[in-house]
């Protein structure tokens, strides 16, 4: 009988954390020896699939292709097979995407620095390498713990946020979102509160 392998299904290019990943699902009733690899092209050279080194007869059914578009306003798009044995299925392609436009930012993570009489927070971003540059605002929220009540500051990505302490007592706590700035404003979901006592007496 003819065997073949059915390609991998509901391929698609999505943005999570700052990167952009490629996704899919097995075919159906694909051997669990079964591997994938992984192509993409640049709008900007139509025609030319280029291979994803990290990405080549992989077992898992994600790849992440965040640094293999040429530029972040160029779209680009990628393809997957099946590969098992000698068997290869045909090739899936996602839709064209775009950095610029579809990134989906992550929380910034707080570093804080607590001295006698004011707190200075900095966030650090967890950004790919090839996107060290782009540039985000964070927003800062503030309050002691058990208040709904949220002081808000804001700057850019390396500016550190400076809070006079004198007159705060007990446990204070601080989250932030990151902001990124395209076509429209993204904001990420914000970061997990990180709490610290000020001025304990004693």
């Amino acid at each position: 009988g003819h065997v073949q392998l059915l390609p991998p299904r509901n391929v698609t290019l999505l943005s999570k954390d700052f990167e952009m990943i490629l996704t899919w699902t097995p075919g159906k009733g694909s051997p669990p020896s079964v591997t994938y690899t992984v192509e993409y092209e640049n709008q900007d050279h139509k025609g030319i699939w280029r291979k994803v080194p990290h990405c080549k007869k992989i077992p898992r059914t994600s790849c992440i292709l965040t640094c293999m578009f040429s530029k972040i306003y160029i779209k680009g798009r990628a393809q997957v097979k099946a590969v098992s044995g000698r068997l290869q299925s045909p090739w899936v392609q996602s839709r064209y995407k775009d950095y610029y436009s579809k990134v989906k930012p992550a929380p910034p993570m707080l570093i804080l620095n607590v001295k006698e009489n004011s707190i200075q927070v900095n966030a650090s971003f967890p950004l790919p390498t090839c996107m060290e540059n782009l540039t985000l605002k964070y927003e800062l929220n503030h309050w002691e713990a058990g208040s709904e009540d949220k002081k808000k500051y804001g700057g850019y990505r390396r500016d550190s946020v400076t809070i006079n302490t004198t007159a705060l007592r007990g446990n204070h706590c601080f989250s932030a979102r990151s902001i990124y700035q395209s076509i429209n404003i993204k904001h990420s979901k914000f970061s997990q509160p990180v709490c610290v006592p000020l001025n304990h007496k004693g």
